[in-house]
């Protein structure tokens, strides 16, 4: 009989398991790229949400105007932004494509009026100097017909657009110095403006169409009197020798219009397409007129 040992085996040494935590920087690797992305689409959301209609104006002439940075402004608000710009089919246009933003979209109607602004230098007048750096924009006018999409626009400014009054014409032989925004003078005020200057129907005579401000309307009666301004008159007699009479510097050089109204409480208001004769100069008797004419 074999004896059993005394001390039986040790039993092998299990390995002890090691339990190893998962570190976390790998999740935070992706928390930056998402809230960047999440940023990202609520700021391209946002200016989607911004788009308004599309639209097209044509014009005469593009010079300036680029896709991507010329602007349309209402009140030297920008509304919208010029998208393209290419020839018309026929070559004789330009037309824009811009579009307009969501809160202005209501400004696309029938009636509204766009015009590209320039620098202008004259004599009496400087307007969009600040364009010779940021170049020309498109200026509108709303309308308040229907909904519209196409447009023909303006190369610049029309003279009175926008303003109201009294709208009469005057009728000469010959235009002489008076353009379009001469300047009206009522007693050396200022009253009015040439809008626009054009032949007859005719063609025997040349009109000046003139906008009298609302507040001055009342001074132009039935039988007031035009005469151009911007002349020397000179006379020569026996009894006073030479006179000279000479209009203010700047009529002089820029040109003007002024009228006289007779003190004839009868005479009614002139109304609006009532025409006038432009006369060369004006008579001394409509130089002492001097009615009483209340104004608003």
């Amino acid at each position: 009989m074999t004896d059993a040992p005394d001390d039986p085996a040790p039993a092998e040494t299990l390995p002890e398991a090691r339990i190893q935590r998962r570190r976390r920087w790998f999740a935070l690797v992706w928390v930056v790229p998402v809230i960047a992305a999440v940023v990202a689409g609520y700021l391209v959301y946002g200016h989607v949400q911004e788009f308004g209609p599309t639209i097209t104006i044509r014009f005469s002439d593009g010079t300036g105007l680029k896709a991507g940075q010329t602007e349309i402004r209402y009140r030297g608000v920008p509304i919208g932004q010029v998208t393209e710009v290419e020839l018309s089919e026929d070559h004789q246009h330009v037309v824009v494509t811009a579009r307009l933003r969501r809160a202005a979209a209501d400004i696309a109607r029938e009636g509204s009026v766009f015009w590209i602004v320039r620098p202008e230098v004259g004599i009496e007048t400087i307007r969009g100097l600040t364009t010779v750096i940021t170049g020309p924009y498109i200026e509108v006018l709303p309308g308040t017909g229907t909904v519209k999409s196409e447009f023909t626009g303006l190369d610049r400014l029309p003279p009175g657009l926008g303003r109201k009054g009294l709208k009469i014409i005057l009728a000469t032989a010959q235009l002489g110095s008076v353009r379009a925004d001469t300047r009206v003078y009522y007693r050396g005020i200022e009253v009015g403006s040439v809008t626009a200057t054009a032949l007859s129907r005719d063609a025997t005579a040349a009109h000046v169409h003139v906008l009298i401000n609302q507040r001055h309307a009342r001074l132009v009666r039935v039988g007031s009197r035009f005469w151009t301004l911007g002349g020397v008159d000179v006379n020569v007699s026996l009894l006073r020798g030479l006179e000279i009479s000479i209009d203010s510097l700047r009529s002089l050089i820029t040109g003007g219009i002024a009228f006289a109204t007779p003190e004839d409480p009868k005479s009614p208001p002139a109304t609006d397409g009532m025409i006038f004769v432009l006369h060369d100069k004006p008579e001394k008797e409509w130089l002492q007129w001097m009615p009483k004419i209340a104004l608003p």
